[in-house]
């Protein structure tokens, strides 16, 4: 006798289909939050790449422009090899500065992994919060111990609370914050780089500041070797300095967009700085205030720009290029989450709960996309004749479609498909 598969759970013949066209992809490949990846997930970006064009073209114009119409006034002004050393120093540190940005930019901040699940609940209640108001109403709704929303963590004797992460089913270990453009959590979060297109994290932070700190060597630089030349062609022709810009134009340009420029790489050089002698990153300078109290991060400004500059970068977490085999249960993971998720996560009453309730779920577009996949791929078998039409009662059930997929078809409009297939097939 058939016994229809619980919510969550697939039939038989549906773990069948999804079992015989399981396919084995890196993890870049089905990766959840909103990198970009390059060369088989050896460059791992942000989701605003294209943002690193801009920054390139920022740096590499105005050095183009200077070779070719400043240095050769500088080379003439100057004897052969004084001059060619100028152009020489300006281009290697160019593509230092370049190195620097891709150094930034596309390698991995720090991600911590996602669970696929919500840790344990602690029996020990000592480190729960009370600061989630929901806590207390669900306890006493399902009479299930659920996960506080922040738990205190001692940090060189002083008590740091630490959240739980909703998107990533952990509790971000202290300095952790979830990136919402990046969608991960990132160890030592300090901020996320639009310039750069990528989060700035404990992996990348050292490089940011070293591609921060030689752009502004670059551009005082440039500025200073215009000014030098714009002096030159004073005492050369005895002229005024606007004669002497209407002679060399494009040193006054360069001359204006260095000095622009500077005061911003500059700025952010101090600013950074800052942060190093104090051990603090940009997201607690501007949440925390540690100014006005006391910082449980600071060791001291020695011991602070060593571990900034000296400290040996940890490895990554993700291994993006290893091989994943997708099964059902992975499937189904992120539109059916299991008993364990709902009774457990405290985003209980904005989603899980309301599936207890038979109110509507928030399903994510992706996961829209692969119930409908996983629909058409049922209708296509049935379509190209994989299984036989006329089959018994028993072989005949296993084709129904489990309740968890006609739940979520309802829920977009999709049901009359899944009838429209059935009655089709019965009419064979």
């Amino acid at each position: 006798m058939y016994a229809a598969p619980l919510p969550g759970q697939l039939s038989d013949s549906n773990r069948r289909i999804i079992d015989n066209n399981a396919t084995t992809l890196r993890v870049y490949q089905v990766w959840k939050g909103s990198n970009r990846f390059c060369l088989g997930g050896r460059l791992v970006f942000g989701p605003d790449i294209r943002s690193i064009f801009l920054t390139i073209s920022l740096i590499v114009i105005p050095v183009i422009l200077f070779c070719a119409f400043v240095s050769r006034r500088l080379i003439h002004q100057f004897n052969n090899h004084v001059g060619n050393l100028i152009v020489a120093i300006l281009v290697i540190f160019t593509v230092y500065d370049l190195i620097l940005l891709l150094l930034t930019s596309g390698r991995d901040p720090g991600i911590i992994p996602r669970n696929s699940h919500p840790p344990e609940v602690e029996e020990d209640g000592s480190t729960m919060s009370t600061d989630w108001p929901g806590a207390a109403s669900q306890s006493s709704v399902s009479g299930v111990p659920h996960l506080p929303a922040t738990k205190d963590v001692v940090v060189n004797g002083v008590i740091v609370k630490v959240k739980y992460c909703q998107t990533c089913m952990l509790y971000r270990s202290p300095r952790c914050s979830h990136c919402s453009i990046c969608n991960n959590c990132v160890e030592r979060f300090d901020h996320h780089c639009p310039w750069v297109g990528q989060c700035i994290g404990k992996r990348n932070y050292r490089f940011f500041f070293m591609f921060v700190s030689s752009t502004t060597t670059l551009c005082l630089y440039v500025f200073a070797l215009c000014w030098v030349t714009i002096k030159k062609l004073m005492d050369e022709y005895h002229c005024s300095l606007w004669r002497a810009f209407m002679k060399s134009p494009v040193s006054g340009i360069l001359i204006l967009y260095t000095f622009v420029t500077a005061w911003f790489v500059g700025g952010l050089t101090v600013f950074h700085l800052y942060l190093i002698f104090t051990n603090q990153t940009t997201y607690e300078n501007f949440r925390y205030r540690y100014d006005s109290k006391m910082n449980p991060y600071n060791r001291g400004c020695v011991r602070n720009i060593f571990e900034i500059f000296f400290s040996k970068i940890p490895k990554s977490k993700n291994n993006f290029r290893e091989l994943v085999k997708l099964d059902s249960s992975a499937l189904f993971a992120p539109s059916m989450p299991s008993a364990r998720t709902r009774t457990m996560s405290p985003e209980l009453p904005k989603t899980s709960y309301d599936v207890e309730m038979g109110k509507r779920q928030a399903v994510a577009a992706e996961d829209f996309e692969e119930i409908h996949n996983q629909i058409d791929s049922v209708g296509g078998l049935e379509r190209c004749g994989t299984q036989p039409r006329h089959t018994n009662q028993g072989d005949k059930a296993n084709w129904e479609i489990s309740p968890d997929i006609r739940m979520l078809a309802a829920e977009f409009g999709m049901e009359h498909n899944i009838n429209d297939r059935e009655k089709a097939r019965r009419d064979h």
